[in-house]
């Protein structure tokens, strides 16, 4: 069957000179971390929308100024339909991973402190096996983190995402990054880095993944096993 009009994106990496991309590509994010019907399938993340339920506007506006804080240094792309509305972004950045001490939301995002809490857990032991493995800490342009993944185009979902990552990563290794990561929420998810980029569970020096499992967290437990079980570091080294 030939691809209609509707059917064929272009794929652009946005600068921070266009507002109006950045707060699509911020809008096709929250919907399918906050949840939303994508052709008469329920998309959601499991952490944001299913358990903690946080409100569209603040996880909205939460990723815009993620964006907004990383865009120039060129690693946020997004899907463009014929109407050159956004389908699909993938956003990421190459700063260290950071760790917060103590909560840092407030008022109705205030569980977004949860969700930060589970990420700094597997971020800490990141950090520390990088240390052991590599002799130094993590500076800035190093590791390519992928940190937001949303698509809520009907048609070639998989395409899509196949096509933002190759973007990311490829530009990833033509600047002499050493490793790109993510963390993987739902099997979903990784499942689709780890077929189209290659991208596999981080096995610490040690030889354990590096987990969180949501059955273990009071605030995270009610997350059906047949979801997801956890939250997991997953690398792909360039």
């Amino acid at each position: 069957m030939m691809p209609t009009l509707q059917d064929v994106y272009t794929y652009e990496i946005i600068t921070k000179d266009q507002p109006d991309l950045i707060e699509k590509a911020a809008t096709c994010l929250a919907k399918t971390f906050v949840g939303v019907d994508v052709a008469g399938k329920w998309v959601q993340e499991p952490i944001i929308g299913y358990s903690l339920k946080l409100p569209y506007d603040d996880f909205y506006q939460f990723t815009k100024e993620y964006i907004e804080d990383n865009v120039h240094q060129g690693y946020c792309v997004v899907a463009l339909d014929a109407e050159h509305n956004v389908v699909g972004a993938l956003v990421g950045d190459t700063n260290a991973l950071e760790i917060h001490e103590g909560p840092i939301f407030s008022g109705t995002f205030s569980d977004m402190n949860i969700v930060m809490d589970v990420l700094e857990d597997i971020d800490v032991r990141f950090l520390n096996d990088y240390k052991q493995r590599y002799g130094k800490e993590m500076e800035d342009n190093e590791v390519l983190h992928l940190f937001l993944l949303g698509v809520v185009a009907e048609h070639n979902r998989h395409e899509i995402v196949q096509t933002l990552g190759d973007m990311l990563v490829q530009k990833a290794s033509e600047e002499g990054l050493r490793l790109v990561l993510a963390e993987a929420t739902n099997p979903k998810s990784m499942t689709l880095l780890q077929k189209y980029h290659g991208f596999e569970k981080y096995v610490n020096v040690e030889g354990d993944f590096i987990v969180h499992k949501y059955e273990s967290n009071e605030h995270l437990n009610d997350i059906p096993a047949t979801v997801a079980d956890g939250i997991y570091i997953i690398v792909k080294e360039l």
